[in-house]
């Protein structure tokens, strides 16, 4: 219904702000990631999710599109609440979010205050197509064209390990070491298989 909000910031809290619209006030919920996006500046524009429920409607306000339709993938799961949503997307970035979700990766989900294993794993079974499918995230390589993880991953299929295995675990040493070469991601990849 209201898709964003335009006008004078008038209030600039943690959690909330007031943006003062052609003489009206509209107390915006936010979460960190947008309050640490959000200029000094006197005009202020927030892409909006209007929550409705019997006894309130709720304004939440974020500082870009993306975010915003995470948190309304967030909240379709069984479970998960508004400000649950709210608490992942302080405590994680959007992308982090996402990429959480689209790799699988419970732990990560799990690390948010509030979030215990049943949530996690839901989140994940839930929205992991989703996500996959709204944001084209290739879910088995996180760097694309590195030959030096192919080789690797190449080489650890010969020694025997299923590919999907040892490509989550070069994923994540190619993530953490970019221009690491092949024998640097294979001696890693194996004391981790």
């Amino acid at each position: 219904m209201i898709t964003h909000i335009q006008g004078k910031l008038v209030e600039k809290n943690l959690t909330d702000v007031v943006i003062d619209c052609n003489g009206v006030g509209y107390h915006i919920n936010i979460s960190l990631h947008t309050y640490s996006q959000i200029p000094d500046a006197e005009n202020l524009k927030l892409y909006t999710y209007l929550q409705v429920k019997e006894d309130s409607h709720t304004l939440y306000g974020f500082s870009s599109i993306a975010e915003r339709e995470i948190f309304k993938l967030l909240i379709s799961v069984s479970g998960v609440g508004s400000s649950t949503a709210r608490t992942m997307l302080s405590s994680l970035t959007p992308k982090q979010v996402r990429e959480g979700i689209a790799h699988g990766d419970v732990a990560l989900i799990q690390s948010i205050k509030g979030i215990g294993a049943k949530t996690a794993a839901r989140v994940i079974l839930d929205l992991k197509d989703k996500v996959l499918k709204v944001y084209d995230i290739d879910e088995l390589s996180v760097v694309q064209n590195n030959t030096h993880k192919d080789e690797a991953l190449s080489a650890l299929e010969v020694l025997g390990f299923a590919r999907k295995q040892a490509e989550r675990v070069v994923d994540k040493i190619v993530a953490n070491q970019p221009d690491a070469n092949v024998e640097v991601i294979i001696k890693a990849a194996l004391k981790n298989l």
